[in-house]
């Protein structure tokens, strides 16, 4: 892999670090405690570009490659990662699914106000009965003259209470996933509900949903693609999220070592700095090596996916690694910090609770694994 960072990827870089700095360090753990992150970022969000990366800028994005937008995702994560989880659903699974399957009218409906900050998206897979087997999924669209009526519900929405657009995902045909179908269905439509689910173990001020449809009329014209090919669309959003989700873990990770070392380095015991003590220096070097291999095998799908190359299978390896490595790193993270790391005094705590979700949602750390063994014997472990 050749991948270099340009002088404008740094740019980047620098302007995500400030506003992750000003606009969301602050406000952390207030945001944890409170379980929810105060609406006026979103439009800051949008202000910046944050909420437009990758879109053609004609379509009302701010451009940029997937590199980019690693970049930027690591930097807000390693502030808060309910904040990535934000950009990353909004943007990543909603805006860019909308930009690469939409109409001319969907996107001059919808990518503009996305992009801008205006309106957020939330992604309407996962339902209670039914998670890493997505497409046994129950929720029905059933044609109605120029309509569709769709029937179901959704759990673990990432955005669902602030969501002006739900991309739904229903089936309109028979078992399995070529009968799903892929839906933009406004939140303000007669018969949509979404109410929050609080009391989460991490990621506490993402506005997290169980959405309801109940008879919800849906115009043909706000599906999104071909009639049963809902199922691909989904699957080539999660290849993205699987991206979007590692850039995440590399951010929070990279906090957490941060956080030890500057702790290390000033707590003493015994009369000198815990960091001159062999052991603290072991945990450090680990956790430091963790979040550089993470980045790596994140920056490489970045490279693939920029060269418009297949990425699917290195980003099923860059989120399983990613994600099981930011757990491994934040919980030694709070083995350095000792007691203090157990209280939300210090953010080690907070990510630990953080990145504990990461390996289970968009692909549990399980379904990357057999995802990644199909790739490699050509023998589908699913069936």
């Amino acid at each position: 892999m050749d991948l270099r960072i340009s002088d404008e990827h740094r740019q980047l870089r620098e302007l995500a670090h400030r506003f992750t700095e000003e606009r969301v360090v602050p406000h952390a753990a207030r945001w944890d405690r409170d379980e929810a992150i105060d609406r006026d970022l979103v439009p800051a969000l949008g202000e910046v570009g944050f909420l437009g990366l990758g879109v053609p800028e004609e379509l009302g994005g701010s451009g940029g490659d997937h590199l980019a937008y690693c970049l930027v995702l690591e930097e807000i994560a390693r502030g808060d990662s309910a904040v990535r989880g934000i950009v990353s659903v909004s943007l990543g699974l909603v805006a860019k699914s909308i930009a690469g399957y939409g109409t001319d009218a969907q996107r001059q409906c919808w990518l503009p106000d996305l992009c801008a900050g205006r309106a957020l998206g939330c992604f309407g897979l996962t339902e209670p009965g039914t998670g890493s087997d997505a497409a046994s999924l129950t929720t029905r669209a059933v044609r109605d003259g120029d309509d569709w009526v769709v029937t179901g519900r959704k759990v673990f929405i990432t955005n669902g209470t602030w969501a002006d657009v739900a991309l739904v995902f229903a089936r309109t045909g028979g078992p399995g996933a070529r009968g799903i179908t892929a839906f933009l269905v406004p939140t303000d439509s007669p018969g949509f509900t979404a109410t929050e689910i609080r009391g989460k173990l991490g990621m506490r001020g993402q506005a997290t949903a169980e959405l309801a449809l109940d008879g919800v009329r849906v115009p043909d014209e706000h599906r999104l693609g071909e009639e049963g090919r809902g199922f691909r669309i989904a699957m080539a959003a999660l290849d993205r999220g699987r991206m979007s989700v590692a850039a995440g873990c590399v951010g929070a990770a990279r906090g957490a070592l941060e956080a030890a070392v500057g702790y290390a380095k000033q707590r003493e015991q015994f009369g000198k700095p815990i960091a001159s003590f062999q052991l603290v220096q072991e945990l450090l070097a680990d956790m430091a090596v963790e979040t550089d291999a993470a980045r790596l095998l994140t920056w490489r799908c970045a490279d693939l996916a920029d060269r418009g190359e297949p990425f699917g299978t290195e980003a099923s390896m860059a989120k399983l690694y990613a994600s099981e490595a930011s757990v491994r790193v934040a919980d030694r993270a709070v083995q350095v910090f000792g007691g203090y790391g157990y209280t939300d005094e210090y953010p080690v705590g907070k990510y630990l609770r953080d990145t504990r979700v990461t390996t289970l949602y968009e692909g549990t750390s399980q379904i990357q694994k057999l995802l990644i063994g199909r790739a490699l014997t050509g023998i589908n472990a699913f069936a």
